[in-house]
């Protein structure tokens, strides 16, 4: 990669890929200022950040896996 094309990257901040929490961050504040009208509206609103709040909990869970394995891969890296 040359300097032309890693500047460009760097300017228009094509390097930057938001991880999955800060999506579902963003989709929790969504959520949060929804105002629902009818109480059909505030149940399923309920239900959708149930919904948000197990798959925060997936992602967390997911994330120290992921920690726990480049752990284990850079101890087999090293030892072999």
């Amino acid at each position: 990669m040359n300097l032309k094309n890693l500047t460009r990257r760097f300017v228009l901040e094509e390097w930057v890929q938001p991880s999955a929490a800060s999506h579902l961050r963003a989709l929790r504040e969504i959520l949060e200022s929804l105002k629902p009208k009818t109480v059909t509206e505030r149940q399923r609103l309920e239900v959708a950040m149930d919904h948000l709040r197990e798959v925060r909990k997936n992602q967390r869970r997911l994330e120290e896996k992921l920690h726990v394995l480049e752990e284990q891969v850079k101890l087999l890296e090293e030892s072999g």
